[in-house]
């Protein structure tokens, strides 16, 4: 279970809620102690549409936070960047875990994980987040994120990056039409063959308001019920807002699916 913590004042979801540290430590807390594994600190927004932010502002906004959560809650963190110099500074930090949503193509994103040899979150996302959601198309859009992600394992094979060290996202909402990210699920197993753990955002996503016509902030009953279905589907991993929420429906799921009580 990976808690969301956004340093921006412009995320989809959340954007601006949690840019002052005190907010954003109170927050991590509250996602700790509601069950979350893992936090994740991002400071530049990869919503559609969404604006740039240099290395330096990303940085401010990033690494004291990092260094604050370090040093309070005893879970580890990862950064969502794509910039090489903030997961450097990020692990350096305290941080022990990259989520790129670039798949480490930015210039020496791939050497920096590489040399930093921490685990990495592969994504797939077509095209850029300014432009992703403008009119994405695929011929098969299953076999085409699977190949995606296959070549970016190998790249970082190739880079020295450990299998076992790599997790792959098939990038909900990233360049993605409702019937992508709907065929993406159903099929989600057929990633399960590139022998690395998934990981699967898709927590208040526009998929939800496009299927419900519900607005961001009453996406919760929808976010949890896609949780369930891509934990179904062999998720590892799911990246959420609603930590607490999403804990407890997926607790049944263990109970139903594995006989796992908690």
């Amino acid at each position: 279970m990976i808690g969301v913590l956004n340093l921006t004042p412009d995320s989809f979801s959340d954007g601006g809620r949690f840019m002052a540290r005190d907010r954003a430590l109170e927050q991590a807390r509250h996602m700790a102690e509601a069950g979350a594994h893992l936090l994740d600190v991002g400071g530049e927004s990869t919503r559609p549409g969404a604006a740039a932010v240099d290395v330096d502002e990303e940085l401010e906004r990033v690494v004291p936070v990092i260094e604050m959560l370090a040093t309070d809650l005893p879970l580890p963190i990862s950064v969502d960047t794509s910039k090489p110099e903030v997961m450097q500074a990020a692990i350096a930090a305290g941080a022990g875990f990259i989520n790129d949503v670039r798949a480490l193509r930015a210039p020496g994103a791939l050497e920096a994980a590489a040399q930093l040899r921490v685990p990495v979150c592969l994504m797939h996302m077509l095209g850029e987040p300014r432009t992703m959601q403008s009119d994405p198309r695929y011929d098969d859009v299953v076999t085409e994120v699977r190949d995606f992600l296959g070549e970016r394992l190998q790249a970082c094979v190739a880079a020295g990056i450990s299998r076992d060290r790599v997790i792959l996202d098939p990038g909900f909402g990233f360049g993605k039409t409702t019937g992508h990210n709907l065929t993406l699920l159903r099929q989600l197993h057929e990633l399960l063959g590139l022998g690395c753990p998934l990981l699967v955002g898709l927590s208040r996503k526009s998929l939800i308001g496009a299927l419900t016509g519900a607005p961001v902030e009453q996406r919760l009953a929808g976010s949890v019920a896609l949780a369930v279905m891509a934990a179904w589907s062999g998720a590892r991993m799911v990246r959420v807002h609603d930590v607490a929420e999403t804990v407890q429906a997926l607790r049944v799921h263990d109970a139903l699916r594995y006989g796992v009580e908690h």
